[in-house]
């Protein structure tokens, strides 16, 4: 084939070319007028100086060609209203030259620790004090989700300083997380500053589950804040955050998915648990086999106040009332941190050095 020309990127061949003719072509540069396929030149030769291309094989019409509209063509739709925009999607949009879209706002959580016995920091513990791991576990739990954590910091059983403190968040957060003080036998601080910055939307509930029992929800005054008062012991505040603030969260940011996936697996353990009319979720690791298959172990350490178990979990064990799942049953499982599948090794957000 006689060779009428040099085709680069982002270039254009002003010949047209007829029957016998062809032209050297870069990848992603456009095809010339009556070019119908393209030949790798790793099949191709060179004679007479460069003017003739040899070509030992048949090309199929079509080869190596990209045609308007395989990928989007007139009137597809891209993304639909509502959608989680991936980084693909935002591939697809500057394909198609978008560069603005209305999206919900990234949310900014406050989280706030009530109660005069936390401290923070290093050092010798105070008698009578502990240290306020709900916080610090709360505001990574929020940023996990990708949203804005807000630290409204530690604020004891004083009245006037809690609502401060409610009226400081309710200027810059779209929802307020806190924990501690929403029990039966807590003081009263808590539940009378909510009750009135909340007009009367208040709710202090048992929820039928264990970990994570007590629960407050309410919208404070004035611009539409949600408030969630966690319980104060740090795994109840932890599996109520899964439950209840990260769907309401995922709700407020035009999530249409709003629970964690729940998968059949196998106990490699004894799942033990008594009837008390309660939902019980079991702090527990889980794993994938060769074949796809879900194993489950259950944490040793399964009270409310010991955190390393929840730690080094990955998932909930989600067990309804009665007598629980011996080794070798199924248990339903909430995969809480599916990234961390197949290793009994810690994660966070860094690796720690």
């Amino acid at each position: 084939l006689e060779v009428v020309g040099t085709i680069m990127a982002g270039s254009a061949l002003d010949v047209t070319m007829g029957p016998g003719q062809a032209a050297r072509i870069m990848t992603g540069a456009p095809m010339p007028a009556g070019a119908d396929a393209v030949c790798m030149l790793e099949e191709c030769r060179y004679e007479a100086e460069g003017a003739i291309v040899v070509i030992d094989r048949p090309v199929a019409v079509g080869n190596f060609v990209r045609r308007a509209g395989q990928d989007v063509d007139v009137g597809d739709t891209v993304l639909e209203a509502g959608s989680l925009i991936t980084p693909g999607h935002i591939g697809v949009l500057a394909d198609q030259g978008v560069v603005e879209l209305t999206v919900y706002p990234r949310l900014r959580v406050g989280v706030l620790s009530t109660g005069d016995e936390l401290t923070s920091g290093p050092g010798p513990l105070p008698m009578g004090k502990i240290r306020d791991a709900n916080r610090h576990t709360l505001l990574a739990l929020v940023r996990r989700e990708g949203w804005d954590p807000v630290d409204l910091g530690i604020v004891g059983d004083d009245e006037e300083a809690l609502g401060r403190a409610l009226d400081g968040a309710g200027a810059r957060c779209d929802a307020i997380v806190t924990s501690g003080g929403v029990s039966v036998g807590d003081l009263d601080v808590v539940k009378l500053v909510l009750a009135q910055r909340s007009t009367g939307t208040m709710r202090w509930m048992q929820v039928a589950i264990r970990p994570a029992k007590p629960l407050a929800f309410g919208i404070l005054d004035g611009p539409v804040i949600p408030v969630f008062g966690l319980p104060g012991n740090p795994v109840s505040a932890m599996v109520s955050f899964e439950l209840f603030v990260r769907p309401g969260g995922l709700r407020m940011s035009g999530h249409q998915v709003l629970d964690r996936s729940v998968v059949p697996a196998l106990a490699e353990g004894d799942f033990r648990r008594r009837p008390d009319g309660k939902t019980h979720f079991l702090r527990s690791f889980v794993s994938l086999d060769d074949h796809g298959g879900w194993h489950v172990r259950p944490m040793a350490g399964q009270e409310s106040h010991q955190l390393l178990a929840m730690a080094e979990a990955n998932a909930l064990a989600v067990l309804p009332d009665g007598d629980g799942v011996e080794t070798g049953g199924q248990v339903q499982v909430a995969l809480t941190e599916p990234g961390r599948l197949g290793s009994w090794s810690s994660a966070s957000e860094r690796i720690l050095g």
